[in-house]
C-alpha cells in the first residue's frame, strides 16, 4: 500500500520555503532546515529535483 518516495527531499525544501517565508527569506535564519535538506540530499546522491537549490541556498548562509 505505501508507495516508494518518488521526490525525496520535498519535506525538507517545503520546509525551508516555510521558514524564509517566516523569515523575510533570510537564509541565516533557516540554517537548520537548509542543513537537513544538504543531509537528505546527500543520502538520495543528490537525485531530487530539491536539492539543486541547495548549493545557492548554503552559498548565502555562508557569506555571513
Amino acid at each position: 500500500m505505501a508507495q516508494a518516495i518518488k521526490e525525496p527531499c520535498k519535506k525538507q525544501a517545503c520546509d525551508i520555503q516555510a521558514c524564509l517565508s517566516k523569515n523575510n527569506f533570510l537564509p541565516q535564519r533557516c540554517i537548520k532546515v537548509i542543513e537537513a535538506l544538504k543531509y537528505c540530499c546527500e543520502q538520495c546522491e543528490y537525485k531530487s529535483t530539491h536539492c539543486a537549490s541547495l548549493s545557492g541556498l548554503l552559498k548565502q548562509i555562508q557569506k555571513k
